[in-house]
C-alpha cells in the first residue's frame, strides 16, 4: 500500500484508557511507527477543514471525539481499527481535498474501509474523486436537512458540492439519495432536478413515518455522507441551523449500524462537527454513532448477491399490463430482499443483463397487489 503518514500528524492517545475500552482495543499510529490497516479492516481519518463551510472550526472537537470514543466499551468484535490520524488542513482547501482523494483512494483500493470524520460536509467532493480515481461506479445517500446542490458556475462550499459531483466528467455517478429532508429548507427547482434524474428524496416524515426504510437505502450506497445538521438542536447542540425537528440522536445511531450491516457500502463521512454547544456532549454522539457503526460492521453477512444465487429464495410476481414478471430474491442468510431490473436490451445480445437493486419486504408486498414499484421505475430509467 501507498505510504499515506505524509498526510497525517496528531496521532492518537490511547495510554490512558482501561483494557477493557476502545481506546485499547484501536490501534494508534505514530510519526515513527505509522501503519496502515489491512484488508477488510476499518480506518479512522480525522479532517478539520472548514474553510468552504458556516460552522466553527475545532481542532480540539476532533480529539474529544476521539477521547469519548476510545472510553466506551467494544462489543464482541473481531474487526481491527487503526485511528490513522488528523489530516490537517493544507494552504488551500484544494490541497486539503488532494489529500482526502489520495488517503481515501489507497484506503478502498485495499479493502480498507475509511470513517472520515470531518469539517464541512463539502469533503464528500474529494470522497467522491477517489472512486472516479478508481473508474468505480457510485451510488451516495446524503443524510440532510436540504441539498447542497449549489450553483456549478461558483466554488464549491458546504451547502453547495452536489452540482460539482454531477457535473465531473467522466461522471460515475449512478444515483443520490437524500433522506431526511425538511420541506422548507429546499428550493422547488433543486428538488425538481432531483426527481428529473431520477434520484431519491425522502422527506423527514417519510423516515418517521416506516424507519426500516432507510435499511435498503443504506444498502445500496457506496458512499454515506452524514451532515450532522440533520439532527434536531435539542440532541446535537452543534446544529449550525438551529433546528428544531430533525433526526433524533438515536434515529443517526441507527442509521450508522445499517450502514455498518451495508456488504455494499465502502465509505463514511460524518460531516458539519460544529465547535459550539457542549462540546463535550456533541461529541459523544458522534463516538456513539461510530460505535454503532463498528457494531454493523461486525455483522455484515457478507450476502450480497453475486454469482451463484443457490442461497437465496426467488419470487416472481405478474402485473397486470407488464409483460415481463418482476424478479425478487430474498437471503436466506439475512432475510434480505433484492429486486431484479433490466439493463436495456443490445440488439443482438444472447443474454439479458440486470442490476440486483436492495429493496424492502414492502416492495414485494406493493407488487402482490398490483402495483408496480416505483424502485423498478427509476433505476429503469437511470438505466436507460
Amino acid at each position: 500500500m501507498k505510504d499515506l503518514g505524509i498526510y497525517f500528524s496528531n496521532y492518537g492517545d490511547n495510554s490512558v484508557n482501561a483494557s477493557d475500552q476502545l481506546g485499547k482495543y484501536i490501534k494508534v499510529n505514530s510519526e515513527d511507527d505509522f501503519n496502515l490497516p489491512g484488508k477488510f479492516e476499518i480506518a479512522l481519518l480525522f479532517v478539520p477543514e472548514y474553510r468552504n463551510g458556516d460552522v466553527t472550526a475545532s481542532n480540539d472537537l476532533m480529539n474529544e471525539v476521539r477521547h469519548q470514543l476510545y472510553r466506551l466499551f467494544p462489543g464482541k468484535w473481531k474487526v481491527a481499527i487503526t485511528d490513522l490520524g488528523i489530516i490537517s488542513p493544507g494552504n488551500t482547501v484544494e490541497d486539503t481535498y488532494a489529500a482526502v482523494k489520495d488517503v481515501v483512494t489507497e484506503l478502498i483500493k485495499n479493502q480498507v474501509f475509511p470513517v472520515v470524520v470531518g469539517g464541512s460536509q463539502d469533503l464528500t467532493y474529494p470522497i467522491f474523486q477517489a472512486y472516479q480515481t478508481l473508474e468505480q461506479t457510485v451510488n451516495i445517500l446524503d443524510v440532510d436537512p436540504g441539498i447542497d446542490m449549489g450553483d456549478p458556475d461558483e466554488s464549491i462550499n458546504a451547502r453547495g458540492w452536489l452540482s460539482k459531483v454531477l457535473m465531473m466528467r467522466p461522471n460515475y455517478l449512478f444515483n443520490y439519495s437524500l433522506l431526511g429532508y425538511q420541506s422548507y429548507l429546499i428550493r422547488h427547482r433543486e428538488l425538481d432536478l432531483v426527481n428529473k434524474l431520477f434520484f431519491d428524496a425522502y422527506r423527514l416524515g417519510d423516515f418517521y413515518s416506516n424507519p426500516r426504510m432507510v435499511e435498503p437505502l443504506v444498502r445500496n450506497a457506496d458512499i454515506l455522507s452524514f451532515d450532522m445538521d440533520a439532527i434536531r438542536g435539542s440532541d446535537y447542540s452543534g446544529n449550525s441551523r438551529d433546528l428544531p425537528h430533525g433526526l433524533y440522536g438515536e434515529d443517526a445511531c441507527r442509521i450508522m449500524r445499517y450502514a455498518g450491516l451495508s456488504d455494499k457500502l465502502t465509505s463514511l463521512g460524518i460531516f458539519n462537527l460544529n465547535g459550539v454547544g457542549n462540546t463535550e456532549m456533541n461529541a459523544n454522539l458522534v463516538a456513539q454513532m461510530i460505535w454503532y457503526f463498528i457494531e454493523g460492521y461486525e455483522n455484515r453477512k457478507r450476502d450480497y448477491p453475486i454469482g451463484s444465487k443457490s442461497n437465496y429464495t426467488k419470487y416472481l410476481v405478474s402485473i397486470d399490463n407488464f409483460k415481463d414478471e418482476i424478479v425478487f430474491y430474498k437471503s436466506d442468510k439475512s432475510g434480505r430482499w433484492w429486486m431484479e431490473v433490466p439493463y436495456p436490451k443490445v440488439k443482438g445480445a444472447k443474454f439479458q443483463r440486470h442490476l440486483l437493486v436492495p429493496c424492502d419486504y414492502e416492495d414485494y408486498k406493493n407488487a402482490l397487489t398490483n402495483e408496480m414499484p416505483n424502485l423498478w421505475w427509476r433505476t429503469f430509467e437511470k438505466l436507460s
